[in-house]
């Protein structure tokens, strides 16, 4: 989405123009840095998962549906790095077929990054509801097969989506599906919160005696939740401002923050996984054995 995922030069001259405000710049090291340890710490929760067949159950096949999204967001960054280091040293032609193709598909890899983490989220959530409040009939209901099957949906979705939000992406109204989707999600997360809330007021007996970890999960989607909200609405806002009042001083002294709002981004790569680490102790002692073999061989 050209002039809404990848605007640093459109943002930097929009918001010197209109307002006092000059727009932030971070050096490309602290994208590159922090791309990186994404990538990197996104695979191993993957490599973990595929290691310990214990950890092959459906909410974390969706906490790996999840760390796929969170990798596709960081890689999008090196990749773009990568083509505008090309360009500058003149092994890619400026605004040449092969730029606008890459620069295309880079892009979708952003929006399938922010696509698959909102129906990844979505997801777990769900995961969550049914564990807790169908707990006896949860093993048939939420089967390895079926949910492969939804990932395989979701995934399919996703990319239809995002490569027509990237041809489109000049179109208002696709500007507008895309900035949708956020508070979609949100809405759908917090009904089933809410009818969470009544049944376990309604059931609170039945709800003690659920295994801790059912509880614990639910704990953890509401950390990642928060954590997604607080990395990804920025730069949501930011496309939203940048549609509808690109002209507007105030919006142009947001819009000057863009570079900030790309690196929180970024971040939620990068914190992620340290949750999955942090709440689960099976994969703390899967990392644990992944590194004591690794020292050994």
């Amino acid at each position: 989405m050209k002039y809404t995922v990848s605007p640093n030069e459109n943002i930097s001259n929009t918001a010197g123009n209109n307002s006092d405000c000059p727009p932030v710049v971070l050096p490309e090291e602290i994208f590159f840095t922090i791309s990186m340890a994404g990538v990197l710490e996104n695979l191993i929760i993957l490599l973990a998962v595929i290691r310990n067949k214990s950890l092959r159950s459906p909410m974390y096949l969706f906490i790996c549906s999840l760390a796929v999204s969170d990798m596709l967001g960081s890689l999008y960054k090196i990749l773009e790095n990568v083509l505008i280091k090309l360009r500058d040293m003149g092994y890619v032609k400026p605004r040449g077929s092969f730029e606008t193709t890459a620069d295309d598909i880079i892009d979708c890899m952003f929006v399938l990054s922010l696509l698959g983490s909102i129906f990844s989220l979505s997801a777990i959530a769900a995961d969550r509801y049914v564990t807790i409040f169908h707990a006896l009939q949860y093993h048939s209901i939420m089967t390895l097969h079926r949910t492969v099957l939804i990932l395989a949906v979701i995934w399919t979705i996703c990319t239809g989506s995002g490569v027509a939000m990237v041809v489109f992406s000049h179109h208002v109204p696709t500007v507008v599906a895309f900035a949708s989707l956020f508070p979609l999600m949100l809405v759908f997360i917090l009904c089933l919160y809410v009818h969470m809330f009544l049944l376990a007021r309604s059931h609170a007996r039945k709800i003690s005696v659920l295994p801790r970890a059912n509880m614990k999960g639910a704990v953890t989607l509401t950390i990642l939740l928060g954590v997604f909200i607080f990395c990804w609405a920025p730069f949501v806002l930011h496309v939203l401002l940048m549609t509808f009042c690109p002209n507007n001083p105030y919006c142009a002294c947001y819009m000057s923050l863009f570079q900030v709002n790309g690196m929180l981004i970024m971040c939620n790569a990068v914190i992620d996984p340290f949750i999955y680490a942090f709440r689960s102790a099976e994969l703390r002692e899967t990392f644990k054995k992944m590194i004591s073999r690794n020292r050994y061989q």
